[in-house]
């Protein structure tokens, strides 16, 4: 869940995965971490967000994709009962901190999309 932050949550195969039922992962989970699988899943995206809001000049939907919510609204909703303030209201007191100069969403696009294969690995793959 901490790489895969902003992919969406299938416990079921993250309990298959662990080799047990969805319920018995969910109960084993919240007993280790003393919370649930999709909470921590949500705190770990709103931290990531609240980096890139930060270093970043990408704007607040940008980041909200990035980090694997769905939807503006409920990502700002989440991100305000979490930090206690709206992701735009965090970035102007980034800014007013004088943090580093934002890096540009461009970089940041090129840097974390998905690594292409060359092509004779993507047609191997593809008659697979």
């Amino acid at each position: 869940m901490d790489r895969a932050y902003g992919e969406e949550l299938d416990l079921a195969a993250i309990a298959r995965q662990a080799g047990c039922s969805r319920y018995h992962f969910l109960r084993s989970f919240r007993a280790a971490y003393g919370e649930t699988p999709g909470r921590y899943l949500t705190e770990r995206r709103i931290e990531r967000a609240k980096e890139l809001l930060r270093a970043t000049n990408l704007t607040v939907t940008e980041i909200c994709c990035l980090v694997g919510f769905s939807s503006l609204g409920s990502f700002s909703a989440r991100f305000s009962e979490l930090v206690g303030v709206s992701p735009t209201a965090y970035r102007a007191e980034s800014v007013r901190a004088g943090g580093p100069p934002p890096i540009p969403g461009c970089f940041v696009f090129m840097l974390t999309r998905p690594k292409v294969r060359n092509s004779e690995e993507a047609r191997e793959t593809s008659r697979d």
